[in-house]
């Protein structure tokens, strides 16, 4: 199991760094240091490569995962200047979507104006394309290898389509949801499920961008017809909802609830509640091993806990 450790921010802080963990124990087998900030991470485990993002230097860190060593830094973006003139990068960076076959990985790049699609080349370590058109704030991503789409959701609640063989944007609909943050595909069923968050703060920015917009519920798990964006169910979750995983072995869907600090697990034909895990301050982002029936959550500190301490992952066998 990997974890990515962003490190700290400010003279003295923890440097980011990657921890391979053992799966059955969770004990730190290595620590495999980054030479820029890692956030998302996307396993290759058939080609032995880990990709981390790293969100404030625009960059993917590829990882050796048989040496444990960063074997090669790609930068996405170079600085460009914003309205204030000051040197930025373009877009933001958040998860990494692997397309094996085709040897790819798509990564939403985030903007308050415009964000855009980058496709990394894996085989050559470059970026292919730069699509741009996802509007403020694209952030979850899923991928449909058989029918050759991936899907991306933004801030104004809107899921866009594109045609992973042209690269080009070929449809756009509204979720019905508020937040679209985080997206699974079922292929079996056709089905987007779409983690409709709810923030607060998200909604006092979404009313800048759009006058007269009105609030949706939030907290939420969406499911949608992929091909039209047809609701075909919306199922209540506990406080802000964060990550889902779909375990299509099992029939289960998993969603991490960072406010409420538990794990829900729905079952994946009916999204009907199966169970409720509790976990401490706030469940974040999920690795599934399938095979051996287990799900692994990375667990971050909340305000209350001690000033430093160390974060933690949960091993919940099933």
């Amino acid at each position: 199991v990997f974890a990515v450790s962003s490190g700290g921010f400010g003279d003295g802080a923890d440097p980011s760094k990657v921890l391979r963990l053992d799966p059955a124990t969770l004990a730190v087998q290595a620590e495999i240091a980054l030479p820029a900030k890692g956030f998302g991470a996307v396993l290759d485990d058939s080609a032995n490569r880990l990709y981390v993002g790293s969100t404030i230097d625009a960059a993917v860190l590829v990882i050796d995962t048989t040496t444990n060593q960063v074997v090669r830094t790609v930068q996405l973006a170079t600085k460009v200047k914003n309205k204030e003139g000051k040197e930025v990068y373009p877009h933001g960076f958040r998860q990494l979507v692997l397309d094996a076959p085709n040897q790819r990985i798509y990564l939403p790049g985030l903007s308050m104006e415009d964000s855009a699609l980058y496709v990394l080349n894996t085989r050559t370590s470059a970026v292919d394309k730069v699509v741009p058109g996802f509007g403020p704030l694209a952030t979850g991503a899923a991928l449909d290898t058989a029918r050759s789409r991936l899907f991306v959701s933004n801030l104004l609640g809107e899921v866009l389509t594109v045609d992973t063989r042209s690269l080009q944007i070929v449809k756009r609909y509204d979720s019905g949801g508020d937040q679209p943050l985080n997206l699974q595909y079922d292929s079996a069923a056709n089905q987007l499920l779409v983690i409709d968050q709810g923030l607060a703060k998200l909604t006092e920015g979404r009313k800048k961008l759009q006058p007269g917009y009105q609030p949706r519920p939030g907290n939420r798990l969406l499911v949608l017809n992929a091909d039209t964006g047809a609701a075909v169910r919306s199922v209540a979750t506990a406080e802000g909802p964060v990550a889902l995983r779909l375990d299509p072995q099992h029939q289960r869907i998993y969603v991490t609830n960072r406010g409420a600090g538990n794990v829900q697990v729905f079952d994946s034909r009916s999204q009907a509640l199966l169970r409720t895990i509790a976990l401490p301050t706030h469940p974040n982002s999920m690795a599934l091993d399938a095979q051996r029936n287990v799900l692994y959550v990375s667990v971050k500190n909340g305000e209350k806990d001690p000033k430093g301490a160390p974060e933690s992952v949960a091993r919940i066998p099933f």
